[in-house]
């Protein structure tokens, strides 16, 4: 395979813990600037109704990518040994699987245009076809790099699609692609991140039919299917519903706010869940530790995010009008109350690597039946008050989801639910303190453009944010500076 795999046992496995967190995030951050910064002209240029109809496609295409055997790649990394013909094996599955969604969705294209009554679906659909024949390409050389925590060349491949694909976005959105220009810029980033992985790690895709060995990680890879099909259940059925009852324009709102207040715990939170899985999984035997990093990741994660949640639902409307423009501003309520449930989503998503990791796919599996359940029927009652009570739908089901969460993932690692609070009290409290001040901070503004607003509002909600952790968290505050600013380890006395 050519990279050396970790192993839980070394004297520098926390060090290359670290290592592999600062490459995968520092990646995630560069290159999501890079899109954000493209997103946001994009969005300027395009129309609310070309993300209400982007958003339709993306319902089948996140159906169909439960199917898509990425299962087989946590397979890959955690079982205890990995040979090159096994990756051979899983790429051909992969491959099988994939070829096989590609047609399906072209048949199904015209079905679900009638469904949405929007025909442009069909077309939309037909094109991002190509995207499922991309997956094995990147899924087996990420295997690879996760066993070995190898995060440095991946990050650069990374950069190096989001950069191609803000590229095209650029020139679709200037050239008048419409709805187009959302199709092709994540079509190109994937086929660069597929050459590139390739490229980095070595892997010779040559198929190989012989599938003698493989029924252990078909079925670990199997055992994954269902959580999975259940999260897509969870995570889409708020477009599936809402597709048909609402317009184009009312979704497109809808949608991107979701997007905006989502950022975080979708695009930071699974860079971070691709380390911890391996990390976990090579830590398995040792459940006190598990919990004990477990608790360190919730306390560092909400002192981040925490105060971005708040910060959004307490400034959306100046927010909303810098950032997406006059044209979006409609977006802002919904902004609002989505962003105060995703603090409850961002510790929810971080119990499934723990679960996998501990070869507990099945309780992974039961919490998303819940969650697809809960939020389903949420969504199915919210949608009687229109976009925004789909909103509101998020707000009364995730807490909920969250506690069945911690009550099932985190009883079999002996997690205690006051260890939970205590590791999410410091980033919570400190940011609904920061959002009161805000808050009031705002009522005494007297009547300023949106940028201008912004601007006074984000500077002191971070003063507000330090103080409150000075005051109340001061050695949580420091435990994150010790995480971000790297230092040499003490040298070990000799036994």
């Amino acid at each position: 395979m050519g990279l050396q795999e970790a192993d839980a046992a070394d004297a520098g496995f926390g060090a290359r813990v670290k290592k592999a967190i600062f490459w995968r995030s520092g990646s995630q951050i560069i290159s999501q600037i890079l899109s954000w910064v493209v997103t946001l002209a994009v969005i300027r240029l395009l129309d609310p109704k070309d993300y209400g109809l982007f958003a339709m496609t993306q319902v089948i295409l996140n159906f169909a990518t439960f199917l898509n055997g990425y299962g087989l790649v946590a397979a890959l990394v955690q079982s205890e040994d990995l040979e090159s013909h096994r990756l051979r094996q899983a790429f051909t599955i992969m491959l099988l699987l994939n070829g096989s969604l590609a047609l399906l969705q072209l048949a199904i294209a015209p079905l679900a245009a009638d469904y949405y009554d929007q025909p442009m679906v069909a077309q939309l659909l037909r094109v991002q076809a190509l995207l499922y024949l991309s997956t094995p390409f990147i899924a087996i050389p990420e295997a690879i790099t996760a066993r070995a925590l190898d995060f440095r060349r991946p990050a650069f491949i990374n950069l190096i699609a989001a950069i191609a694909s803000a590229a095209m976005a650029l020139v679709g959105a200037l050239s008048g692609w419409g709805v187009w220009t959302l199709v092709f810029a994540p079509m190109t980033g994937f086929w660069v991140k597929a050459l590139g992985y390739m490229l980095v790690t070595g892997f010779r895709p040559i198929p190989s039919f012989d599938f003698s060995g493989t029924r252990a990680m078909i079925l670990y890879g199997a055992s994954l299917l269902g959580s999975q099909l259940f999260w897509i259940i969870q995570s889409q059925s708020d477009i599936f519903i809402g597709g048909r009852v609402l317009t184009p324009h009312q979704l497109g709102l809808y949608a991107e706010a979701l997007f905006l207040t989502q950022i975080f715990v979708s695009k930071f939170i699974p860079p971070l869940n691709e380390v911890a899985f391996p990390a976990y999984a090579r830590m398995q035997k040792d459940l006190s530790r598990v919990a004990w990093s477990f608790c360190k990741a919730v306390r560092l994660l909400m002192l981040i995010s925490c105060p971005i949640y708040l910060g959004m639902a307490v400034t959306a409307e100046p927010l909303v009008e810098t950032l997406f423009g006059q044209k979006w501003l409609e977006m802002a309520p919904f902004v609002s109350i989505l962003a105060l449930a995703m603090p409850f989503m961002t510790l929810q998503v971080m119990f499934a690597p723990v679960s996998n990791a501990l070869g507990r796919p099945g309780t992974t599996a039961r919490i998303a039946a819940i969650g697809a359940i809960l939020m389903a029927g949420a969504f199915l009652i919210g949608i009687q008050w229109g976009a925004i009570g789909l909103a509101w739908a998020w707000l009364g089901a995730f807490p909920i989801l969250t506690i069945v969460t911690a009550r099932l993932a985190g009883g079999p690692m002996g997690l205690r639910a006051i260890d939970l609070i205590r590791a999410a009290a410091p980033g919570l409290g400190c940011a609904i303190l920061m959002a009161g001040v805000v808050l009031m901070i705002d009522r005494l503004l007297p009547p300023l453009a949106a940028p201008i607003r912004l601007a006074i509002l984000v500077p002191a909600g971070g003063i507000a944010f330090l103080a409150a952790l000075m005051l109340c968290a001061r050695g949580t505050l420091m435990e994150l500076v010790h995480l971000i600013v790297r230092r040499a380890p003490p040298v070990q006395a000799p036994a």
